[in-house]
């Protein structure tokens, strides 16, 4: 179950949060590995997606202006998984104009995020974790229409200053 609840104009962050982010490396589609570690010290967005689903492409244009906005600031991980291949993650870059590596799993690192078990063997997507500098998920938002404004608008920039060094937002402003 997501909280998918207002509280005014605020989200409620996801059950999957506040939790020691699992760590994985994970290839791309030129087999550069991405550890999680080497991002340390940087907020972290992982985004688990499929190249067929409608509302990731609106995502992923959000995301490139997350990176656009902060630069070196956030790094933006997405993840997919089979029948995701290489083929079909470049088509999908190309289409949707991505830069961000886009990493391939093959189950295991999307099942310890969103907790995939025998009693909950559902992998809903857009996913999206919000990972501090320490190595905390400290959000998740999974698509809803409670979240469009996230997934489609500028909510995730509210997300992400909470986040982020005061030092970098006034550099930003």
């Amino acid at each position: 179950m997501l909280v998918t609840g207002l509280a005014g104009s605020a989200w409620a962050a996801g059950e999957l949060s506040n939790r020691r982010a699992p760590g994985f490396s994970l290839p791309d589609s030129s087999l550069k590995q991405h550890d999680l570690q080497d991002y340390g010290g940087k907020v972290v967005i992982l985004n688990v997606m499929r190249t067929t689903c409608t509302h990731c492409g609106p995502f992923s244009k959000v995301l490139a202006q997350v990176e656009q906005k902060y630069g070196d600031k956030v790094q933006v991980l997405s993840i997919v998984n089979p029948p995701d291949n290489q083929k079909t993650v470049q088509q999908y870059k190309a289409k949707n104009q991505i830069s961000s590596p886009m990493l391939f799993d093959c189950g295991q690192v999307t099942a310890s995020y969103l907790k995939i078990t025998p009693q909950n063997p559902t992998i809903q997507v857009p996913h999206f974790f919000v990972i501090d500098g320490e190595g905390m998920i400290r959000e998740d938002y999974g698509y809803s229409d409670v979240h469009s404004e996230i997934f489609e608008g500028e909510g995730i920039f509210k997300i992400l200053e909470k986040y982020l060094p005061r030092a970098t937002l006034a550099q930003l402003r």
